[in-house]
């Protein structure tokens, strides 16, 4: 049976998964790339260090986000929203970090694994063990629907 999923649904798939899709569109190109991610309210939270992503979602802004659950090919949850990215500073920026610490570590096998593991420099900026320095953003999503399949 292929159904519609509900508002509370869609909602309990967010936050259960911990890894989602972004599809970011620039230049006549489009995107998709996989990330590790934490969910509360109406927004995901993000990392990434310098690259395609971020080129991309500071150009366009607007975004889709996508999340499944797979048992097997008959019995699966999907989500699909669209948001608009923002690259977060200060308050907003700790505040997604320490979400995505809590959400990702119990999961991690490795502490150099998590969003802020690496090195700090001397303002106490993180740094990973490349170096590079992470950047945090949130996705607001502002629509969302989801499907499921059943046998």
């Amino acid at each position: 049976m292929l159904g519609e999923l509900d508002s509370d649904q869609i909602e309990q798939l967010l936050r259960s998964e911990v890894v989602g899709r972004i599809g970011c569109h620039d230049a006549g190109r489009s995107y998709v790339v996989p990330i590790t991610y934490a969910y509360e309210g109406d927004a995901v939270y993000g990392h990434s260090t310098e690259g395609q992503k971020l080129h991309m979602m500071r150009a366009n802004p607007f975004v889709c986000f996508e999340v499944e659950q797979v048992d097997d090919l008959a019995n699966w949850r999907s989500v699909i929203a669209w948001g608009a990215f923002e690259e977060l500073a200060g308050k907003d920026e700790q505040r997604a970090l320490q979400l995505l610490v809590n959400r990702l570590m119990p999961l991690l096998p490795s502490v150099t694994a998590h969003p802020g593991a690496g090195t700090h420099d001397a303002e106490g900026h993180a740094h990973d063990t490349a170096g590079r320095t992470p950047v945090l953003y949130r996705i607001t999503l502002s629509e969302k629907t989801g499907r499921f399949e059943t046998r």
